[in-house]
């Protein structure tokens, strides 16, 4: 029986480098998605265009607008020399902000009052202006300090001292790229396990499998071992590339990590198995891994904290295995979790892993009567 099973095993290998669709899905969108994601996606902000209005002219407020042009994440574009054009230039989407600075900016600074400075941000995009007014309260702040500091004023009362633990450069890039690991892993396994059967009904050889000695079980194993097999090795792919290439810290143990990328490959073979004897042809196949992939993102945490979605959804992520696989690889890049501070992804990824793979050997029972 095994040796029935190993040759299945083969067959499904070979079926798989032989069609020119599975082919595709194991190198070209793994790669575009891996450069898009690695290079394109970051939740910061950089050479944000900005325009001034500088009512005081003064020696003042020219360092105010030269710590902003200074700054990586402003780029100066535009001087104005009256209010009438910041609502175009807003409008037009030329700048992104515009600094106004009051007349008497100077004269308060010396007279040991508040002095008026106003950021003017474009509100349509509201995580953007969020993040850009974060970044003008940090510059403005330190300008008030060093003056302060210059021209003997009184410091604040208190202070803000900022320490990040994990990403001592606050760098998305760090958060996103381990990310990818579980998305990409994910889009390859769902697919390829997802075509197998389909394919196999669609070329017609379904019914031969199933008059050989090999049991319902054995097909489901040897269809479902290829596609985990193939998970872990792009998954590892994917993990050699996010630290050797982008540069990501790999602090965490391998153990933990391959420990959780092989509970989560499970799973989601489970479920591409289910969509698989679902569907009667491949389009059906890829229609339904496209069906559970968005979703599965978007309620994963990859990119918006779980925390932020209403109650429902919270509930509704416990059942999605990207959620719990994202913890375990981002963990395992950042810190250095032992099996304890991860056995409750580990359990749920295995309970998820058992019902897939137990629904989709019910499912594959049932259509092969």
């Amino acid at each position: 029986m095994r040796a029935r099973l190993f040759a299945l095993v083969i067959k499904e290998f070979l079926a798989i480098l032989r069609d020119a669709k599975s082919r595709m899905v194991l190198i070209g969108p793994p790669l575009i998605q891996l450069v898009i994601f690695g290079y394109a996606a970051s939740f910061d902000l950089n050479h944000v265009p900005f325009a001034v209005y500088d009512q005081d002219q003064s020696v003042a407020s020219r360092d105010l607008v030269a710590d902003f042009a200074g700054s990586r994440a402003f780029q100066q574009v535009a001087v104005l020399h009256g209010p009438q054009h910041i609502k175009d230039l807003i409008d037009s989407r030329q700048v992104e902000m515009v600094l106004d600075i009051d007349p008497r900016f100077s004269r308060d600074l010396l007279t040991n009052q508040p002095a008026p400075v106003q950021v003017i941000v474009d509100g349509r995009n509201s995580n953007t202006a969020l993040v850009i007014l974060g970044y003008a309260n940090t510059i403005i702040a330190d300008a008030s300090a060093r003056w302060a500091a210059s021209h003997g004023g009184a410091p604040p009362p208190a202070q803000l001292q900022t320490q990040a633990l994990f990403n001592q450069n606050l760098d998305s890039h760090w958060f996103i790229i381990p990310g990818i690991v579980a998305l990409l892993t994910q889009v390859v396994t769902l697919l390829v396990v997802g075509l197998s059967v389909a394919r196999e009904r669609e070329a017609g050889t379904f019914d031969q499998i199933l008059v050989t000695p090999l049991r319902p079980f054995d097909i489901l194993l040897g269809k479902s071992l290829p596609g985990l097999i193939i998970g872990l090795a792009e998954g590892s792919v994917i993990i050699l590339a996010a630290h050797f290439w982008f540069r990501v810290p790999l602090l965490g143990g391998l153990v933990q990590l391959y420990t959780g990328l092989f509970l989560f490959t499970a799973a989601v073979t489970g479920i591409g198995l289910m969509i698989s004897s679902l569907a009667a042809t491949q389009q059906q196949a890829l229609l339904g891994a496209f069906l559970f992939m968005v979703p599965s993102i978007i309620l994963s945490g990859f990119a918006t904290p779980i925390a932020n979605m209403p109650v429902l959804v919270q509930e509704l992520t416990l059942l999605n295995p990207m959620r719990y696989a994202l913890v375990v690889i981002r963990d395992c890049f950042l810190e250095q979790p032992g099996f304890c501070t991860l056995l409750p992804q580990y359990l749920a990824m295995t309970a998820l892993a058992l019902f897939s793979l137990a629904a989709a050997g019910w499912l594959f029972r049932k259509r092969s009567v």
